[in-house]
């Protein structure tokens, strides 16, 4: 069994090793110099030995031992008086032929390896490991420690020289995120287990914590997890920290890393941003790392023994023991995760979107001279503003819906479904002459007869005789709506006098129209376009009656 552990000060650094008398026996406790100088002044009022050793708690010896090195101090040092010494002197010389630990060759060898290990960072270097340090550390000292001690006082070492930082974290502020880096199972239909990641986050401020199952780390995944995560807590902090996931970000750096596109539409979404911790630095995000070891302890380790059907079941069992553990109250209070996080953080946080996010993919296309894009899942085209031909854009894309940007403007939106057609277009996203061409292409009788009847009821009724002049009315089409469009250079009130004075012809034409408009005939009055006047009264004039 090794003996228990206590300080040596060696240096700069304060390490570990037992701290042994002569003969093999433990060292005593340190005993306060208050009590030291207790019992001196016990002894000067003449209290005897027996009787401060009862008052003390002591035994009489350690009583003398004590008595003894202060006046052996105090009759090499005549001028001293006991009030001025210190407690730090006074320890020196109370403790002064107590064993000391003993800073052998072994020992100072082994402090110098860990110093070098410390200062070359050793242990972050790729393939680097204790056993490998510890094989090497043998080799320079045969008669080094054996691996289990060397790991034991390795430990000691790094607590004893890592100083902690404390954090005040504030409510809301932010959600501290992470894979772990152990997995959980399910067996499938076939009866093959499967590794799932366990997706963990955490709001350092009250620790209430969330913990899900997905199939991996990929992008769609991701976006689960964070979609997930946010219904969960009922909002949304000012930040999301991560670690460097290849998923979230793109290229690490300590002041400026570039997050993919997933991290930004999610900021857009949810109105929050995205940060990233330090490569190689986990206590940046040191409450997620806390927080995996929780989730071992309190949902790991009660679940090691289960067996789940499907990721459903496992999600389902995560979540009762997820709730189990964030409505346990911490130790010494009576307020638990979910109690602190609802006093305190919840009202702070931003309200989730109406819309849950929908995992959107990216690509960049430039614009063909069809003013098209063309998607590389199905191989259709969707239009974009004309304008755009020969430039790049950002195309979003899902199942339910394509969103095209340029530069960072939203230029076409359209809506995907089974039955769309190949090109995809909208209407305004044309040229004027092609909206033109499209639009002839698409007319009807009754479009052509709506736009004569704008013009006034003969123009109207000239258009229907002229779509109909030929068995196929859609041979007339262009004619008439050519007919129409003389309003524009004309005006209205002129079309619709030419029309008038051509009522009487059974099967009218464009040129008859557009001969009477540029002749000016519309203009002349019709031979009986006047009512009958009535006749002035006359003697001469007989009148109805007289043919009775």
């Amino acid at each position: 069994m090794l003996p228990p552990l206590k300080g040596l000060k060696t240096g700069a650094f304060v390490f570990v090793l037992p701290l042994l008398k002569e003969g093999g026996k433990m060292a005593q406790k340190p005993v306060s110099m208050s009590l030291i100088k207790q019992i001196e002044q016990l002894r000067s009022d003449g209290v005897p030995i027996k009787e401060i050793a009862r008052r003390t708690g002591m035994s009489k010896n350690t009583v003398k031992k004590y008595l003894r090195r202060m006046e052996g101090y105090l009759t090499g040092n005549q001028t001293v008086e006991m009030a001025s010494i210190s407690d730090k002197q006074l320890s020196k010389i109370v403790y002064n032929e107590d064993a000391a630990p003993v800073a052998d060759k072994r020992t100072e060898a082994l402090l110098k390896h860990f110093a070098q290990i410390r200062n070359s960072r050793e242990l972050s270097k790729t393939g680097v490991t204790r056993q490998r340090l510890w094989q090497e550390y043998l080799m320079e000292h045969p008669d080094g420690y054996q691996y289990s001690r060397y790991c034991q006082l390795w430990r000691y070492y790094n607590k004893d020289t890592d100083a902690a930082f404390h954090w005040d974290h504030k409510a809301g502020e932010f959600i501290q995120a992470d894979f772990a880096g152990d997995k959980l199972h399910y067996l499938n239909v076939q009866g093959n287990k499967v590794a799932c990641e366990i997706f963990i986050a955490v709001f350092p401020f009250s620790g209430l914590s969330f913990c899900c199952a997905v199939a991996s780390q990929k992008i769609a995944d991701f976006a689960i997890c964070i979609r997930e995560m946010l219904k969960y807590y009922g909002g949304v902090s000012q930040t999301i920290l991560v670690d460097n996931l290849r998923t979230a970000v793109k290229k690490s750096d300590r002041h400026e890393p570039q997050f993919t596109d997933l991290c930004h539409m999610l900021s857009d979404h949810y109105h929050t941003t995205f940060s990233a911790t330090r490569a190689a630095r986990p206590t940046d995000k040191g409450m997620a790392e806390r927080t995996v070891n929780i989730v071992y302890q309190q949902i790991y380790a009660p679940l090691r023994k289960d067996t789940f059907r499907s990721l459903e079941a496992l999600n389902r069992a995560i979540r009762e023991k997820l709730e189990a553990l964030n409505r346990k109250p911490y130790k010494g209070s009576k307020e638990s995760r979910l109690d602190i996080f609802i006093r305190a953080e919840q009202p702070l946080l931003k309200p989730l979107p109406k819309a849950h996010y929908e995992l959107m993919k990216v690509k960049y296309a430039t614009v063909q001279r069809n003013y098209y894009i063309q998607l590389p899942d199905n191989k259709h085209y969707y239009s974009v503003p004309y304008p755009l031909v020969g430039k790049k854009v950002m195309v979003y894309f899902n199942a339910s819906v394509v969103e095209v940007y340029h530069r960072h403007e939203r230029v076409s939106l359209h809506t995907r479904r089974s039955t769309e057609p190949l090109y995809n277009r909208i209407h305004a996203h044309m040229p004027p002459n092609h909206q033109a061409v499209i639009a002839q292409k698409g007319w009807t009788v009754q479009d052509l007869l709506q736009k004569a009847g704008y013009v006034g009821p003969h123009t109207q009724k000239i258009a229907e005789r002229i779509i109909h002049s030929s068995i196929y009315p859609e041979q007339n089409f262009k004619a008439c709506h050519a007919m129409i469009m003389l309003s524009k250079p004309y005006s209205k009130e002129r079309l619709e006098a030419a029309c008038l004075h051509a009522s009487a012809v059974e099967r009218p034409t464009l040129r008859l129209i557009r001969t009477i408009l540029q002749t000016g005939q519309d203009k002349a009055s019709l031979l009986f376009d006047e009512q009958d006047k009535a006749l002035p009264a006359h003697e001469n004039i007989r009148g109805k009656d007289y043919y009775r």
